[in-house]
């Protein structure tokens, strides 16, 4: 679908652009942007946040992969002298590069395709984060706030939860969209913590025992980590083997990854994990 500015929303970068003025109004109150905020937009798209931002905080940065929509945005938003665009892929941008003497608040409609594999390159980069709010496919905020028991609870919300507090804001329809998605979209705030609630010996060694357990949800404890530790292991360190990945809180996987630590050399994350 076209728009008054030419540009038509590609499918490949997952562009649904956001047009309603009441959901913009009510993005941008949660948000709640100062004037010295160092402030990122991932995907401004046709600039529709990004005009209300600037209106209160003309130094705004983006990252905006679509070239098409580059001069758009300039031509745009040419009075704001501080405005800034990095032509980029948000998957593999250093956010860190952009911060001086304040963390960075990221927000964004973030593109659905996308979305969950951003969110982790973006949890990676919490030390220099203050807050982000994003734009979501409604199931991915459901993911993210998700708890133990909840079908909706995985690997996602477990490692979110690690580094950040979730809290879903409200939901938008697809009508705040053109052209409009085919599913619900929210409106998430993370803040990364000032200290980590389970901090965990090795990162990496936790983000290996929850993919690992997840790959197999359907299975219990004892099967679904068969190939990291024993069943006698899990029960020494209290968990009852028997239960499944979604009935563990972020608490015990962290505790089952200190352990795997504490007694060697865990599997190296590209090593084949059997389930069997």
């Amino acid at each position: 679908m076209s728009n008054k500015h030419g540009h038509k929303a590609r499918k490949r970068f997952g562009q649904n652009f956001l047009h309603d003025p009441g959901v913009i109004e009510r993005i941008v109150r949660a948000i709640n942007p100062k004037p010295d905020d160092a402030i990122v937009e991932i995907g401004p798209g046709l600039g529709a946040l990004t005009e209300e931002i600037l209106a209160v905080n003309p130094r705004l940065q983006v990252v905006e992969l679509d070239r098409d929509l580059i001069p758009v945005l300039r031509t745009k938003f040419f009075n704001y002298p501080e405005f800034r665009i990095h032509e980029a892929d948000a998957l593999s941008f250093d956010f860190s590069q952009l911060m001086t003497d304040r963390p960075l608040r990221i927000i964004g409609n973030l593109p659905y395709n996308i979305s969950t594999p951003l969110i982790f390159h973006l949890l990676e980069q919490a030390g220099v984060v203050a807050d982000m709010h994003f734009m979501l496919q409604k199931e991915v905020v459901q993911r993210l706030a998700a708890v133990p028991g909840d079908n909706n609870y995985g690997r996602l919300g477990i490692m979110a939860q690690y580094y950040c507090k979730v809290q879903p804001l409200f939901e938008v329809g697809p009508g705040a969209f053109r052209p409009a998605p085919k599913v619900d979209s929210a409106i998430v705030r993370l803040v990364p913590h000032k200290e980590l609630p389970h901090p965990a010996k090795d990162i990496k060694t936790l983000q290996l025992v929850v993919r690992t357990a997840f790959s197999a949800r359907r299975k219990t404890l004892r099967k679904a980590l068969g190939g990291l530790i024993s069943a006698e292991q899990l029960q020494t360190l209290g968990i009852n083997d028997g239960l499944r990945p979604e009935n563990l809180g972020l608490a015990e996987y962290v505790q089952i990854a200190d352990s795997l630590v504490d007694s060697g050399k865990p599997p190296a994350e590209n090593e084949e994990v059997s389930n069997d």
